[in-house]
């Protein structure tokens, strides 16, 4: 089977999951993915590479470059399993952008990742929001409809009242529930199972 993705124009990490969900839909075959970047390049060939596939590049010229991934017998170093602990994962917000620097792009760089936990699986079972980070979960953010999409695939989601209180936007609040420190440090305390954004 050969099935071509057409990733060109589009923003990362799109091409790579455009085409992780083409090998994901076949046994075997070709998938080839068409970019325009050198970024968007390596990031699919990464893809391919830590999934253990055969890969080939074709630059077609500076900003064309076509990807065959080949499907078949993946090799034994990737045959790598999920550890269980990756089903209870929580992910903690603690502020609407994401790292230090540019706050515009810190923002971009929030939408790009809270949108990519809705095409990677398995999902994280917790996603917690404090500080600034419950401004994610309120009217106005970018990503609620990515959020909620999370939260009707079964990914808990949870905002601190006292935070929420603070910046007076308790009544904004669009997805997920109000919860309490207690609740939250139950969730955090596990640092095998928690990986913090902010």
């Amino acid at each position: 089977m050969k099935v071509e993705v057409d990733a060109r124009g589009q923003a990362c990490p799109k091409p790579v999951i455009m085409t992780k969900k083409e090998l994901d839909n076949i046994k075997e075959g070709i998938i080839t993915t068409i970019v325009d970047n050198e970024v968007a390049k390596e990031n699919v060939s990464k893809l391919a590479k830590s999934a253990g596939y055969d890969y080939k590049v074709d630059k077609k010229s500076d900003n064309e470059y076509y990807i065959h991934i080949t499907k078949g017998e993946v090799s034994k170093e990737a045959n790598v399993c999920i550890p269980e602990t990756f089903k209870d994962l929580t992910i903690a917000f603690s502020s609407n952008t994401m790292g230090k620097g540019s706050e515009e792009l810190g923002k971009i760089l929030m939408k790009s990742f809270i949108y990519t936990l809705t095409e990677a699986t398995p999902f994280p079972s917790t996603l917690v929001f404090y500080n600034g980070g419950v401004y994610l979960t309120c009217e106005g953010s970018e990503v609620l409809e990515d959020l909620k999409k999370l939260e009707a695939e079964g990914v808990e989601i949870i905002s601190c009242g006292t935070c929420l209180d603070y910046f007076g936007i308790k009544d904004k609040l669009e997805v997920g529930e109000i919860s309490n420190m207690y609740t939250i440090y139950e969730k955090l305390k596990n640092p095998m199972n928690t990986i913090t954004i902010g």
